[in-house]
């Protein structure tokens, strides 16, 4: 049995460096535009009649369509675009302290009872009385601390494709961003819902403003291939207990 999964873990791990080979020398590739559910793309979602505006009558030369200069570009309906703006500026600290102190003492006596602890301390050892049959006594102390400090800054700018509208009128948003610099791929990706009226008049929202949200900015390529273990090494660390 041991010898079949030392085989199977030698085949995996020789499949998975099989696939990474075929990375040698080469960038890492871009993800589809309209993402892993094709559902990134605005030309997937065709604006709606009632989003295309009024013409102007014969004697008006007001018009209410998007396009026009008066005209509201906030995305609004599926297929719009949005400019999502993270500025992340966080720190925490926290700072706890406790202690606790107790002592007890307990002292048990019978100096005299009807003459029965006189007749008691006749029998027992020298020194030996009843007036201090039991004594105890007992201490404990307990002192802990500790600290967190996070720091975290990030500011990111990335557009998202509306990708559904609620019935109540929140609109659901998705968007990624890759930009490609030597062999290394920086990815950006946000999530989320948003109420129509948080969007500005410049067609932005800020993070803080989108419920769920789930933003993930990282990359791929040889600098952060270098900085991974290996995937012996991750299975060790999870498999050893010490």
């Amino acid at each position: 049995m041991a010898s079949f999964l030392l085989r199977l873990f030698c085949l995996v791990a020789l499949a998975s460096g099989c696939a990474r080979l075929g990375q040698v020398g080469r960038a890492p590739a871009f993800s589809p535009p309209s993402g892993n559910d094709g559902r990134f793309l605005p030309s997937d979602y065709p604006l709606p009649e009632a989003v295309a505006g009024h013409a102007p009558s014969s004697a008006s030369l007001w018009t209410g369509a998007r396009k026009s200069l008066f005209g509201d570009r906030r995305a609004g309906h599926r297929g719009d675009i949005l400019t999502v703006v993270i500025q992340i500026n966080d720190s925490a600290q926290m700072s706890n302290s406790s202690g606790r102190t107790r002592a007890g003492s307990d002292k048990m006596g019978l100096p005299s009872l009807f003459g029965i602890p006189e007749r008691i301390n006749a029998a027992l050892p020298t020194g030996a009385s009843m007036a201090n049959a039991v004594s105890t006594s007992s201490d404990s102390s307990y002192q802990g601390t500790g600290t967190i400090q996070r720091n975290e800054k990030l500011t990111l700018r990335i557009a998202a494709t509306v990708i559904q509208a609620l019935p109540n009128g929140i609109l659901r948003l998705a968007g990624t961003q890759e930009v490609r610099v030597n062999n290394e791929l920086r990815d950006l990706t946000v999530t989320g819902y948003v109420r129509p009226e948080d969007i500005t008049r410049q067609n932005e929202i800020s993070y803080d403003k989108i419920a769920g949200a789930r933003i993930s900015y990282g990359g791929r390529g040889q600098l952060t291939d270098v900085q991974q273990p290996r995937y012996g090494q991750q299975i060790a660390d999870i498999l050893l207990p010490f």
